[in-house]
């Protein structure tokens, strides 16, 4: 009986120095993309015009349209109707 080769093939120490390099570089990469989103985040400051107006029920989005974000876009968000001033 023929044994059946993997897409894996690299088996031992080997094998586990390259899974556990691939792991530390994945979360390096993630916690920079956080930090990053973070700092820019935390230069942000917000304010609400005409608070009144707010409905408590209503569309999804609707109240979006009432909150004024000082500083500029973090990411590619085209969902909301924020409105971004510098």
């Amino acid at each position: 009986m023929e044994k059946q080769g993997s897409a894996f093939g690299i088996h031992g120490i080997g094998g586990m120095l390259v899974a556990t390099v691939l792991l530390l570089a994945i979360l390096a990469g993630l916690t920079t993309a956080a930090l990053v989103t973070q700092q820019a985040t935390a230069q942000q400051s917000y304010e609400i015009k005409d608070p009144l107006s707010i409905k408590m029920r209503g569309d999804n989005l609707s109240n979006e349209e009432k909150l004024v974000i000082h500083g500029t876009p973090v990411g590619g968000d085209s969902l909301h109707k924020y409105k971004f001033e510098n």
